[in-house]
């Protein structure tokens, strides 16, 4: 099987370590990376569309869509609406204990084992577990639908989650950064690996943003996290990855801290452009057409808010068009022509030229 910060601008010391980090980070993404898509290989966007409140809306048709590319309008190639339980979506969810306290991991546990084993621990797609902690990664057994079987797997495995350890300040923050890109970009290349939709439940505040006025970047830095932001946009991209932010810490934080995130959310067309912030989880998450889910301690009814969020949903295709440089940011967008109805889906993608410069 496969706290949110804006921090000072660091010492010396502590430049050459960010530094050192960020090559890290960017070196096993681009590890990680599938290659870039040709420019006549199709784009495949799940689509999720929705009431102001309520759940997601079925019985559209085609003529329903218009998708944009760079404000321009693209003819649909394919489209399919896929009902509801009956979708065939994969699910990962992340238990973070990196980025999440082992007082907070603590009290997520015994949620995840309510939403593992509520309807009697049926669950309505194949679930698979994975525990990330400063040791690594380990998942519990491959996909399965059986949540109490999961549920027992992840009693098990208990112990591995309360011996984190991390180092304090700045340093820690960029260890937790390094070591949640590295794991990211690992997991999002094994669900490359297998067909059909997934969507990956990440319960975590997410890794520290590393952004604020006082931290500044280099050209060469700027170099290395544009080729990560690409290298990550691009295989959750391909592997049709919807990521979504569930944050254990419910009320225990300011407003301001949990929406820093949506400073970030714009996606990035040149080097120039970006701050360590771009590669945050929620802006990760809100970009991939997933939610960012705060302000609960209920972790168990955000994780059914995420499967109930996800279907009925509309797989939508078409061909891009080549880019005229490599590595070219085009956002995406898509209009309904019924009034009241919002669509979510990834917001943007990277284009590759047709001949290579």
């Amino acid at each position: 099987m496969f706290t949110h910060a804006r921090l000072a601008r660091p010492g010396c010391l502590g430049c050459v370590i960010f530094a050192a980090l960020l090559c890290a980070a960017a070196a096993s993404a681009q590890q990680n990376a599938a290659p870039a898509p040709p420019a006549d290989r199709k784009i495949t966007l799940d689509v999720v569309v929705s009431p102001k409140s309520g759940p997601p809306v079925a019985d559209l048709q085609q003529q329903d869509f218009t998708l944009l590319d760079n404000n321009a309008a693209q003819t649909i190639t394919s489209f399919k609406a896929v009902p509801g339980r009956e979708a065939p979506i994969e699910v990962v969810l992340v238990i973070d204990a990196v980025n999440a306290s082992p007082q907070l991991v603590s009290v997520a546990r015994p949620e995840i084992d309510k939403f593992l084993r509520a309807e009697g621990g049926r669950l309505a797609y194949p679930v698979a577990l994975v525990l990330f902690t400063d040791k690594g990664t380990q998942g519990l057994g491959s996909f399965s639908t059986d949540g109490n079987a999961l549920s027992a797997a992840l009693d098990q495995a208990d112990v591995g989650l309360r011996s984190v350890t991390r180092s304090a300040g700045f340093y820690g923050a960029t260890e937790r950064f390094q070591l949640s890109i590295q794991t990211l970009g690992q997991l999002v290349a094994k669900m490359g690996t297998r067909p059909g939709r997934k969507l990956m439940l990440w319960v975590s505040p997410g890794w520290p943003l590393l952004s604020g006025p006082r931290v500044d970047l280099d050209s060469k830095q700027e170099q290395q996290l544009f080729a990560n932001i690409v290298t990550l946009s691009t295989q959750l991209l391909q592997a049709r990855v919807t990521l979504y932010n569930i944050n254990p810490l419910g009320n225990s934080e300011s407003l301001g801290t949990v929406s820093y995130y949506k400073e970030f959310v714009k996606g990035v067309s040149k080097p120039s452009q970006v701050q360590v912030g771009d590669l945050g989880l929620p802006v990760l998450a809100t970009q991939s057409g997933g939610l960012v889910l705060n302000f609960n301690n209920d972790v168990a009814s955000l994780l059914r808010e995420c499967l109930s969020d996800s279907a009925p949903y509309y797989e939508i295709s078409f061909d891009p068009p080549p880019g005229d440089k490599r590595d070219e940011y085009h956002r995406l967008e898509i209009k309904l022509a019924k009034p009241g109805l919002t669509a979510r889906a990834r917001q943007g993608y990277y284009a590759q030229p047709s001949q290579p410069n």
